[in-house]
């Protein structure tokens, strides 16, 4: 898919979230070009998973905008962001275990029409056919790596602009991260926008085009993959020097 890059996918500005008292992202600004895969590095607590809530409505902002292709998002909810074009994959995959995996993929397409259901489930099948193998397994009996598979694959049930992905490497062995990370570029180059929270930073930095690093709800740090990578203050506090 040729994808028109350089327009403005998301932009975020001026963004306070508080947790009651707690102020957890503090005027955090930053942008998602159309096309882009952007990574959000920090430590644990510094405000990266609470900016992609606020981002698909799960949470609320003190204040601050967000937009969408240049429409506000404020005030609206999360389902209707999701109608809209933003899918979020949240950190520890927040699958139904007791559904099978063909029901999961269904959850996620609720807000297409009936008859795109199956195409949109040919498309998860042929990124992971794994799931293909198991749709009708109870998904809390996969593995690791299979939930993963299943939380990436609902959430572009709902064909996303933009994908939301939250720690997608969190818990899963070395070999399958990479096949993960591999998924995850194939469905950024078929088009879908992507921002992404990973712990593992120097994959992330690997795949991504631009990143922002934050620190205790504010941004530090800013640029290409590339350039991050090199900083000796990404480097010494997340690359391991």
């Amino acid at each position: 898919m040729v994808v028109d890059s350089g327009a403005v996918m998301l932009k975020v500005q001026g963004l306070h979230v508080y947790y009651d008292a707690i102020h957890a992202v503090k005027g955090i600004s930053f942008s998602v070009e159309r096309g882009e895969m952007v990574t959000l590095l920090g430590a644990n607590g510094a405000g990266k998973t609470t900016t992609l809530k606020t981002i698909s409505g799960l949470l609320r902002p003190r204040s601050g905008n967000i937009e969408l292709e240049g429409c506000s998002l404020g005030g609206a909810e999360p389902h209707e962001i999701v109608r809209l074009g933003v899918a979020h994959v949240p950190e520890g995959r927040k699958i139904f275990p007791r559904l099978t995996v063909l029901e999961n993929l269904k959850t996620g397409g609720y807000t297409r029409r009936a008859s795109s259901i199956g195409e949109d489930l040919d498309n998860v099948f042929a990124l992971f056919p794994r799931l293909k193998e198991r749709r009708q397994q109870i998904a809390g009996t996969l593995s690791g790596g299979e939930q993963q598979m299943l939380a990436i694959g609902r959430g572009l049930m709902a064909r996303p602009k933009l994908l939301l992905l939250d720690e997608p490497s969190m818990g899963l062995a070395p070999f399958l991260v990479e096949q993960i990370f591999d998924t995850i570029r194939a469905i950024n180059r078929e088009g879908v926008t992507i921002l992404l929270v990973e712990q593992n930073a120097a994959m992330a930095l690997a795949f991504s085009q631009r990143g922002y690093v934050l620190e205790t709800g504010t941004v530090i740090l800013e640029g290409k993959a590339g350039d991050l990578a090199s900083n000796d203050l990404v480097r010494q506090a997340y690359l391991g020097g």
